[in-house]
């Protein structure tokens, strides 16, 4: 023991060393537990046990008062705080387990894939810093294949179908369950997007295609593994079969081998919590985020000021985005009637996507660092009406819409909608900018960031990927040294950010120049419409696209577009910027 005092008392205080093994049981306050570091005083009424990742929990050994926090909907931090971590660290693992074993640039260079953990019933609970627009759409994709298939122990499934959750057929899921004996307690999933699977032109991303089918390999979902042991001759079979196989199969069955490798990580570490808590205590962390994330969505709900946000935008091509935000019995309506019908073209989303995009915004509103879980939506009601972002999905992928635009073009518009509806920022450059180039050997897929928007005491920021992308570009050594291309300019677009008492964020000028024959392919928003401004602020400026042949001879390019290229000819992409918010104040 030592003598401490406390306010004007002296008191003999029992002291102990954090690795005491008394502490394991749990020791009960006043004390003193001091390590090499520091020392800490546990107060009277306070509990401590030493959680088996060596971390010191405390609690106040009044359970009534624990009880009454708990109905309350105060969760314990410490507790929410390590589980939270745990998950995503996990996560992480998995991302980095995909990233260092991956082949393809697409995943190994600009980190094109998503990680994430789910609970039992396949709610979406933990995942790294990966892409928004893969994160919110697994929740749906993990429970569709869970009712397509039975989840077995050792069992791994694969799928890119849009009817099953997918976003569009670059994006290969991986669908891992984890086993406690015979309970299941939870799944891990890698989604990756693979810059070739198929379709009518490298890269499998085309204007022109009018059906699922010509934008590449359908895989609806299989079980490509059984009782440990991997069958990849189905999923070879798909990549190598229909009127537009893969150009590099080898490539696609190297990555989802690399995310079978990164769901085995995420499951072994989850077997590891269960071993050292029980899978009870695993399944209590995992509903403690869920719950904590409808809690912080139901408050900050409880804040809005209004009953009712609408706005409506345009895509280049005149399609309707229409969003009606309603305060209802507490909870949030997001209505999308108004919206326009299935698209002729590619620009069809899935309800995943919408699932995502509302996701993200509600993590936008809640402003603090709330992990990205499916907890958030449980005060939320989507409605979502048949069209383009819920078209019918048919067995045969030649009576499917094409869907390649609407997971990344059609994410980033319906995003800058709802931001516009809630007043929270001027647009950003609302597209991916997709740029493809290939023959018959490769396929090469980048997208290009922007400018975002401006708001309420910030500028946007200048040449960033932002909203539903997080991935990098592809750095130019890479490029240069992988694919037969030289990037002679890449910069900042100056100028471009719109104008405000805060300016919008510049966009991106690149410029490519090809050393042997290629069919390129663009597929990006704002080339007409430009980003809008809000609160009197400027609208940013809107793409522009270009070729330059070998002769000298410049050919303008749309949003959408497909273009031959021979050695010697240029391609120059211009990116959106930002919106501005805000009048210029007069003394600026």
């Amino acid at each position: 023991s030592q003598s401490v005092v406390l306010g004007d008392v002296r008191q003999e205080v029992p002291c102990y060393r954090a690795g005491n093994p008394e502490l394991e049981h749990g020791l009960k306050g006043p004390a003193l537990i001091g390590s090499s570091s520091t020392t800490v005083y546990l107060k009277p009424g306070w509990r401590v046990i030493r959680h088996p990742s060596g971390s010191l929990i405390a609690g106040r050994t009044d359970t009534k008062e624990n009880d009454a926090q708990q109905e309350s909907g105060r969760l314990k931090p410490a507790q929410l705080e390590l589980s939270g971590n745990r998950l995503q660290g996990i996560a992480n693992e998995m991302g980095e387990v995909l990233r260092s074993t991956a082949v393809s640039v697409n995943i190994k260079e600009r980190l094109d894939y998503s990680c994430a953990v789910f609970d039992a019933k396949g709610f979406l609970v933990a995942n790294a810093a990966h892409i928004p627009v893969h994160l919110g759409a697994l929740g749906l994709c993990v429970r569709a294949v869970m009712k397509e298939q039975e989840m077995k122990p050792g069992a791994v499934y694969v799928t890119n179908h849009p009817a099953y959750g997918g976003s569009h057929l670059p994006d290969v899921t991986v669908i891992s369950p984890c086993f406690a004996g015979d309970q299941l307690m939870a799944l891990v999933a890698s989604r990756a997007h693979h810059a070739e699977i198929g379709g009518i032109r490298p890269g499998s991303m085309s204007p022109d295609a009018r059906h699922l089918g010509e934008e590449g390999c359908v895989i609806s979902p299989i079980n490509i593994v059984r009782t440990g042991r991997a069958d990849m001759l189905e999923v070879e079979r798909l990549l190598r079969s229909g009127p537009y196989p893969s150009r590099n199969v080898k490539e696609n069955l190297a990555d989802i081998e690399s995310a079978v490798a990164a769901n085995q990580r995420g499951i072994s570490r989850l077997l590891e919590w269960a071993d050292e808590s029980g899978a009870e205590g695993l399944t209590s962390s995992m509903n403690m985020i869920l719950d904590y994330g409808e809690q912080r969505a139901l408050e900050t709900i409880s804040k809005l000021s209004g009953d009712k946000y609408e706005a409506e935008e345009q895509l280049d091509d005149g399609t309707v985005l229409k969003a009606c935000i309603t305060l209802e019995n507490k909870k949030l309506k997001v209505d999308f009637n108004g919206t326009s019908g299935v698209h002729k073209g590619n620009l069809n989303a899935t309800p995943a996507i919408v699932n995502s995009v509302v996701m993200y915004v509600m993590r936008l509103l809640v402003d603090e660092p709330v992990p990205l879980n499916e907890g958030l939506l449980r005060a939320v009601d989507i409605v979502i009406p048949q069209g383009m972002l819920r078209p019918d999905f048919s067995s045969e992928p030649e009576k499917c819409p094409a869907v390649f635009g609407g997971n990344t073009e059609v994410s980033q518009r319906l995003t800058d909608t709802l931001i516009k509806a809630l007043g929270m920022a001027a647009c950003s450059q609302g597209t991916m900018n997709n740029v493809l180039f290939g023959n018959e050997r490769f396929g090469f897929y980048e997208t290009i960031g922007g400018g975002t928007g401006a708001g309420p005491g910030f500028d946007g920021a200048d040449a960033v990927h932002h909203h539903m992308t997080n991935t990098r570009i592809t750095d130019v050594e890479v490029m240069e040294h992988r694919y037969p291309v030289r990037v002679n300019r890449f910069e900042i677009r100056k100028g471009s950010g719109g104008e405000g008492r805060y300016k919008g964020g510049c966009g991106v000028r690149r410029e490519l120049e090809f050393a042997e024959s290629v069919s390129l392919t663009l597929m990006g928003e704002h080339r007409r419409v430009k980003p809008f401004g809000m609160d009197g602020g400027e609208p940013g400026a809107p793409a522009r696209q270009r070729i330059i042949r070998k002769n000298g001879q410049e050919e303008e390019l749309p949003g959408q577009a497909k273009a031959e290229l021979k050695a010697g000819d240029r391609f120059i992409i211009e990116t959106p910027g930002g919106g501005g918010f805000g009048r210029p104040s007069k003394n600026e």
